[in-house]
């Protein structure tokens, strides 16, 4: 009996592959063949994007015996990785750090949040003359298409140029999803306006078309290619049942949603797992710009706010992936642009601070349950096994199953390697 799958059968195609094989023993074997039960998952990532800027010190890289002007007033307590602390207002993350991998020698020279923030997203040091696109953008333009949801999505939307696609165009820009934790949250655009049927929808197109036609044969900047991609996606995804039914977050079990918090975060990382779920490969989650930029009453605002409501999120996040048999399948990531200066200042806060900061993975086959790199007694400076942004790109690239060193040519005419000539870390 000749044994070969379905997907075997459709990769080879050609009678000719099986030989002596009468051509209707092969469709019967074909039509008996099982479906696969559990397909491979492609790889999707969640960033949680705490644009600001954590402070390690009072988080994932407490310093306990640091002089008294950085040490953080928080207590820290034992983990599921034993000797690995981490702060007390996040006691969830706590038992799940089995599950984290934990880089505390993150570091770079950008102390400017939108540098920063740039510099994280692409790889790349701005410049005034060149916006190269961000990590969501390239895996956009790298996804095959086909799918009914856009490949990119930023919860509540793009912030920045950092987030974008720049030269690529604004076709490859993630799609904006607004607040999901909104009363009675729909997606911009998602329907129809009020008194616009299909018919009338595909009229204008036609009339669309034809004005295009004229303005295409001058354009030489690119603009009209990408107005037509924009506007097929928009039609794409105004069509899509499939989007309409993955973004109505209100069809959550009511006890799901209170798991997850009912804030911006939560909600946000909510829908981020209905988005991978779906087919989605790069969904951002954060606050907003700045939200983690702490220069006052840092404690007070980390302790009564942002760390219970990241503990919970990410928390549940974890384990609801986990509980779906996504975890291995999803790469979560955390990070700001920069950690926090070591020294209070005088407003009982900490400033910026690039010199040493953290950052956390989870998921997409990364092996959790440690820490990576070390860095001084006051989480000043990295110490030992120091982590670049551009190896992390290429890593992150690498592990999506794009080639890091492919080159994309600017608006400029300047050869730009989307993996930033990093390299990818080996201990991921």
């Amino acid at each position: 009996m000749v044994s070969f799958d379905r997907r075997a059968f459709l990769r080879i195609g050609s009678i000719n592959a099986f030989g002596s094989l009468p051509w209707g023993t092969a469709l019967q074997l074909r039509a008996e063949a099982p479906a696969a039960q559990n397909p491979k998952r492609e790889l999707s990532v969640i960033h949680l994007w705490l644009a600001g800027g954590m402070s390690q010190l009072d988080t994932f890289d407490m310093k306990p015996n640091a002089d008294s002007k950085f040490r953080s007033p928080f207590k820290e307590i034992p983990t599921s990785i034993p000797g690995t602390h981490i702060c007390e207002h996040m006691p969830r993350l706590a038992k799940l750090t089995d599950k984290l991998l934990i880089v505390r020698s993150m570091n770079h020279k950008i102390a400017d949040h939108g540098q920063a923030m740039t510099f994280v997203m692409t790889g790349h040091h701005p410049l005034p003359t060149l916006q190269c696109p961000s990590l969501p953008a390239v895996i956009a333009r790298e996804t095959p298409k086909g799918a009914e949801l856009p490949p990119a999505v930023s919860i509540p939307g793009p912030a920045g140029n950092w987030d974008r696609a720049g030269f690529l165009g604004s076709r490859y820009n993630p799609f904006a999803a607004g607040n999901p934790n909104q009363e009675n949250y729909k997606v911009q655009d998602l329907e129809l306006p009020m008194g616009i049927d299909w018919a009338r929808v595909d009229h204008r197109r036609g009339l669309l078309s034809l004005i295009d036609q004229k303005f295409r044969a001058m354009d030489k900047t690119g603009i009209a290619e990408n107005l037509d991609s924009y506007y097929q996606n928009a039609f794409d995804l105004i069509r899509s049942d499939k989007a309409k039914k993955t973004f109505k977050i209100e069809d959550e079990p009511e006890p799901m949603r209170e798991r997850y918090g009912r804030t911006s975060f939560g909600q946000g990382c909510l829908l981020a797992r209905r988005l991978v779920e779906s087919g989605v490969r790069f969904v951002t989650v954060s606050r907003g710009v700045g939200a983690w930029d702490h220069h006052g009453r840092i404690f007070q605002q980390l302790s009564t706010d942002y760390l219970p409501d990241f503990d919970r999120s990410f928390s549940a996040l974890l384990e609801d992936l986990e509980q779906r048999g996504m975890l291995d399948s999803t790469l979560i990531l955390v990070t700001g642009e920069f950690g926090r200066t070591p020294e209070i200042n005088g407003n009982t806060g900490r400033d910026h601070w690039p010199n040493a900061f953290t950052l956390v993975m989870a998921g997409g086959g990364v092996h959790g349950g440690r820490v990576w790199g070390e860095s001084d007694k006051n989480a000043a400076f990295v110490k030992d096994s120091p982590v670049q942004i551009p190896d992390l790109l290429a890593t992150l690239y690498r592990k999506l199953g794009i080639d890091y060193q492919k080159e994309y040519i600017s608006n400029t005419g300047r050869p730009i390697k989307i993996g930033a000539n990093g390299h990818p870390l080996e201990f991921v």
